[in-house]
């Protein structure tokens, strides 16, 4: 007998230690598949993803074509900070109805008002483009990075209170890291091969276009009503009790809930895709200097990347249900590690099989870890507090990754004259890779905290 049908705006258990009692079986996984807030919630994560390349790799690979020195465009990728940094203004979009657009609901409005500033920055960038100067690209790009990571706020607040339960919370992740990685792959390889025969602000422009994805989706959105109800019965946001509960209220109810284990989640949180930041603004340098083409990135991106990257969305939901979610980050971790290590072979030997090899592994392990992650942020978040618990986790694991990759241009520069150019690169992405073993030990210390305190409850 399969369960009751999902309310739609019943919102999940928010202890990341609820675990369901019963698996669902696939039928029942792919009748769920079939409810018109999965599509939604496919687009919303792909209206998230477009933006994020656009303000860095991508961003890179248009400023290394116009002659930008690596040392650049290191530092112009903080920008990004935008992400790390929103946990400061989600009580915003927690507590707020914004004027006119608050009509929608609290979650659809701010979504409509980002996306569209973010299309309106990357029409800016087009316009002034790399001949006005990095300041006045840089300050487009910033704008677009603070829309962007604003919208991150209140979809990732939508997507938690949209579910129904906990299965459902994995179902939406699992829609949204879908569409995400769509997003990635048209801003890092359709694009690319877009840049060679028209130009990169022409390419700007149509991506810009493409956020209409994103407000169509909106439109077709509820808000959630349960959540809606929660948020609406605190006090003002401008009442002093109000501004304690929105700045303060979402850090004491996670430490209460979660005591001093917290720090360690943090922590762990924090340093978990190290791997992939780090580098993050020279791998399109890499290719460049590598000598491999524009379109021959696309091909092996818009082709064994986009096959990879639903494989490994699909294991990556697969192995939480199977192993668990904390061994699934344990496993995340190492694929992270090994797949950033893997971009220093192309400095020793590259054709487009090894080429293709490297991205295909790499696409693998970036949608697993990914998937992995956000699932287990999403599970210790608490209703009437979703969107800043969420940016605090969020936040917490860009920060040092986004500080970190600015020095990325430094680091290859300074290894150059020992190394090589090549060797400068494949060296950066081998002391990357070790990154991974912090937060692994981390998460290993977690998994046996679980483990006792269940046996603990058992016996």
């Amino acid at each position: 007998m399969s369960d009751p049908a999902p309310n739609p705006n019943q919102s999940p258990p928010s202890s990341g230690a609820d675990v369901p009692r019963r698996k669902r079986s696939a039928m029942e996984v792919l009748r769920e598949l079939r409810q018109p807030k999965v599509a939604v919630m496919l687009a919303l994560g792909f209206s998230s993803g477009l933006p994020f390349l656009l303000t860095a790799n991508t961003f890179g690979y248009w400023l290394r074509d116009e002659g930008t020195s690596l040392k650049a465009i290191g530092f112009i990728s903080w920008v990004g900070f935008a992400y790390a940094f929103k946990v400061y203004w989600s009580p915003l979009v927690d507590s707020v109805d914004l004027p006119l657009l608050g009509r929608l609901g609290r979650r659809r409005g701010w979504m409509l008002l980002c996306q569209i500033m973010v299309a309106l920055g990357l029409v800016g960038m087009a316009a002034v483009g790399t001949s006005a100067g990095l300041v006045a690209i840089g300050a487009f790009a910033l704008l677009v990075a603070f829309a962007s990571a604003t919208q991150d706020i209140a979809i990732d607040a939508w997507r938690i209170e949209a579910a129904s339960g906990p299965q459902e919370v994995g179902l939406m992740t699992s829609a949204a890291q879908l569409g995400y990685r769509i997003a990635l792959l048209v801003t890092d390889a359709a694009i690319i091969a877009a840049a060679e025969r028209v130009g990169w602000p022409i390419s700007y422009v149509a991506m810009a276009v493409l956020m209409g994805v994103g407000i169509v989706a909106t439109f077709f959105a509820f808000e959630p009503l349960q959540a809606e109800r929660v948020l609406h019965t605190k006090a003002p946001l401008l009442s002093l009790r109000g501004l304690r509960d929105a700045v303060i209220g979402p850090f004491v109810d996670f430490f209460a809930k979660h005591k001093a284990t917290g720090l360690v989640m943090l922590l762990a949180v924090a340093l978990y895709r190290l791997p992939d930041f780090v580098m993050g603004p020279m791998y399109n340098p890499y290719y460049h200097d590598l000598g491999i083409s524009k379109d021959a990135v696309a091909l092996v991106r818009g082709s064994f990347g986009l096959v990879a990257t639903f494989v490994g969305l699909a294991a990556a939901g697969l192995s939480a249900i199977r192993i668990g979610l904390l061994p699934t980050l344990i496993v995340g971790l190492v694929l992270e590690g090994i797949g950033t290590a893997a971009f220093a072979i192309l400095a020793l030997h590259v054709d487009t099989a090894t080429f293709a090899a490297v991205m295909t592994l790499d696409s693998f392990a970036q949608a697993f870890a990914g998937v992995a992650l956000v699932t287990y942020m999403s599970s210790l978040t608490s209703l009437g507090y979703t969107a800043t618990q969420y940016a605090m986790l969020s936040s917490t694991y860009a920060v040092l990754g986004k500080f970190a990759k600015g020095f990325s241009g430094v680091a290859v520069d300074s290894l150059t004259p020992t190394y090589g150019l090549l060797g400068a690169y494949a060296t950066a992405f081998l002391a990357t890779a070790l990154t991974a073993i912090p937060p692994l030990l981390l998460f290993v210390l977690l998994w046996r905290m679980q483990l006792r305190k269940e046996a603990a409850q058992a016996g």
